[in-house]
């Protein structure tokens, strides 16, 4: 069984093959974590990691609810003012979910980009 690890790995993979450039995973401060923070076309990307594969429990998209989404801030503030260097370009928080696909059943990434 996979863990939150594996799928955070395999979402730098997988948005690197995308053309984004992976600036810092896990990146933790006394905000909260960030799971991937990545540059993309010039634009900041602040992305949460999530993986769901039982249908009983809510969708994995659901799990970033707005208390998640307000720590999400702060730690994107943190890192901004932190680890940035010169003007801060766009941001936006994208969330990429690993779901079971209709037919395999096999977990597969989905960007809901500018999530929140």
């Amino acid at each position: 069984m996979a863990t939150g690890a594996d799928y955070e790995a395999a979402t730098a993979r997988w948005l690197t093959a995308r053309g984004s450039r992976i600036l810092a995973r896990n990146y933790r401060c006394r905000a909260g974590e960030l799971d991937i923070v990545a540059l993309d076309g010039g634009q900041l990307r602040f992305v949460e990691v999530r993986a769901r594969s039982n249908p009983r429990y809510a969708s994995a998209a659901a799990s970033v609810d707005a208390r998640k989404q307000a720590k999400l801030r702060r730690a994107a503030a943190h890192f901004i003012a932190c680890r940035w260097r010169g003007a801060t370009p766009p941001c936006r928080f994208d969330v990429v979910v690993w779901e079971p696909g209709p037919r395999s059943g096999k977990l597969l990434p989905r960007l809901i980009e500018n999530a929140f």
